[in-house]
């Protein structure tokens, strides 16, 4: 069920110079049935862009998928914003927003901290 997709933490501060290609979004399943993504949006609320809207995507239960600034991890589900400059701002903490594919915001998440 669309409430059990948590954000479960923003890594915001990449180690890449400039572009920080590696932050990523961390969502996981914390339910006991498989959700799936399609039609989904992740977004900064604080900038109202960029939007990442996911294809078919069947999130396991207890599983967890990253979606990268601008880097491609299969083993994290292969998603990503695609944007060459960073998104989640160092020194003006953003909040990520997941919404459902009716519209509804299911889940929020604003760092620090970030992903360990």
């Amino acid at each position: 069920m669309a409430q059990d997709i948590i954000i479960e933490c923003i890594f915001f501060d990449g180690v890449i110079p400039r572009s920080e290609a590696d932050e990523y979004v961390q969502l996981r399943n914390n339910g006991g049935g498989v959700v799936e993504l399609k039609d989904w949006k992740l977004t900064d609320l604080s900038d109202e862009t960029p939007e990442f809207t996911f294809g078919a995507y069947a999130l396991e239960p207890g599983g967890r998928i990253r979606v990268y600034t601008n880097q491609v991890h299969p083993e994290w589900g292969g998603f990503s914003f695609g944007r060459r400059s960073s998104i989640w701002h160092n020194t003006e903490p953003d909040t990520a927003g997941l919404f459902s594919p009716d519209g509804r915001l299911v889940a929020q998440r604003t760092y620090p901290p970030g992903c360990e």
